[in-house]
């Protein structure tokens, strides 16, 4: 059969971009690649990229304290001017996008700025009207917000919204415990909203390491977030005070605003995936094998879609695979082990292995933890904690598991991740000599096991 390209790609976002650019330009394929918003998908546009941009403008907010503790007596940084930032944003956003375009195109890529739907396992029909065959399709249209329903669902946001206001609320309320609404919950804290953020756990960051997810919380409200745990929204009513919130332990109150970051699902609705035999699992994640390959031998997805691990590098990385895989002929498994990430609050979180809960379920260990005033927050007087923390296997001495909470803690756990990945033990760690005077040499010079499990 004669196929109008090589290869669709459903989505522009971090993988499905990768995936295409590297079928067109390293195996001369014939490539097309439909995306109905903007070019750069969930991290680009209203994700890691934005975000982390927000992140640096909310840390300033305590520039002048810390400069007046270091001897700066007319230190002064103003007050926070949202419609500058943004607008510097949004240009930002736009060289970033211009980028991606110009990348596709440079490799032969064919771009449709259309929405694309599966008629049959070979065929895509955009949202133009135009239909074209293909010998593979590869799905990479990521993940949305998910937002339930209840009274007043319809008045809250999302973490996409943020991002488009015109000017930031006098104060917010935040619902939700995962990474992206403590990630938001610091950064409008940081740039002097007032913030409340509503967890129904016990803990925010349910999946992390417990004694860190305590560090970070602990934190947090001291910065200046009212957290409450165990505290869900029961509904929401807008009046002229605002939006009066009723919750499920009596904290009711007016906020100008209510975001809601309970939660992403996979972008599979109205995909016509019915018409193809594609599986989809219980969240509508597209079922795939360890090569992204679906049940439809033509069909593959990579990225949030397929609900693995929901992260920009690993998405990049399946979309490599993927074309070494179909393209190449040498069939690869994306590496989905030991993946370190950051959560980037206020101080922020890394993390790489495991956390003590699931190492010592595995086998007998050895944790060191240690916490302390930092240097250079010490010295201006700020009560924020350092915590460094490895796990240890007792059999093999291999460090199972790293996890820091600190300013700059992503930057640290990359070059952590590194020394894990490679199976380095604790004598390893223990023979590195320190850098000094730094945060992180606390790491090599953890001698005494702070607890055994």
């Amino acid at each position: 059969m004669k196929f109008d390209y090589d290869l669709f790609v459903i989505g522009g976002g971090s993988g499905g971009v990768r995936a295409g650019r590297l079928a067109a330009s390293e195996a001369g394929a014939k490539v097309a690649l439909a995306e109905e918003y903007r070019m750069g998908g969930t991290c680009v546009i209203r994700g890691c990229v934005p975000k982390k941009l927000m992140v640096f403008a909310s840390a300033y907010s305590g520039a002048n304290a810390d400069a007046r503790a270091y001897g700066w007596s007319d230190a002064s940084i103003g007050t926070f001017d949202w419609p500058h930032f943004k607008a510097k944003l949004d240009a930002e956003l736009d060289r970033l996008e211009n980028i991606y375009r110009t990348n596709l195109a440079k490799a032969g890529v064919e771009i449709f700025n259309a929405r694309a739907e599966m008629v049959d396992a070979h065929t895509v029909k955009l949202s133009s009207g135009e239909t074209f065959t293909a010998k593979h399709i590869l799905i990479a249209v990521g993940g949305r917000p998910f937002t339930p329903d209840f009274e007043g669902s319809d008045l809250t946001i999302t973490s996409n919204d943020i991002f488009n206001l015109e000017k930031l609320p006098r104060s917010i309320l935040i619902v939700g415990g995962g990474f992206i609404a403590c990630e938001f919950a610091c950064i409008l804290n940081g740039l002097g909203v007032e913030v409340t953020q509503f967890y129904r756990g016990a803990q925010i960051l349910r999946g992390f390491d417990d004694e860190a997810r305590g560090h970070v919380a602990d934190l947090v409200r001291e910065r200046g977030v009212d957290l409450h745990v165990g505290t869900d929204v029961m509904k929401i009513e807008k009046d002229d005070q605002g939006l009066f919130v009723k919750c499920t332990t009596g904290h009711d109150h007016h906020f100008d605003a209510v975001m809601y970051a309970t939660g992403r699902v996979p972008n599979t609705d109205n995909l016509g995936l019915e018409n193809t035999g594609v599986e989809l699992g219980r969240r509508g994640e597209i079922i795939v094998d360890d090569y992204s390959q679906t049940a439809v031998p033509s069909i593959y997805a990579v990225g949030d879609v397929t609900d693995r691990i929901n992260l920009t590098p690993v998405a990049i990385r399946e979309g490599a695979a993927f074309v070494d895989t179909v393209f190449h002929g040498k069939p690869t498994k994306a590496d989905h082990e030991l993946v370190a990430s950051a959560v980037f609050t206020q101080p922020e979180l890394g993390t790489v292995g495991m956390t003590e809960e699931e190492a010592r379920e595995q086998e007998p260990i050895e944790v060191y933890s240690a916490t302390f005033r930092a240097m250079q927050t010490g010295f201006a007087e700020r009560e924020d904690r350092v915590m460094m923390k490895l796990i240890v296997s007792q059999a093999t001495r291999v460090v199972l598991g790293c996890h820091i909470v600190a300013d700059n803690a992503g930057e640290m756990i990359q070059l952590a991740a590194i020394a894990v990945k490679m199976g380095a033990t604790k004598e390893d760690f223990d023979r590195t000599v320190a850098v000094h005077p730094t945060m992180t040499e606390e790491l090599v010079t953890m001698k005494v096991p702070t607890r055994t499990a």
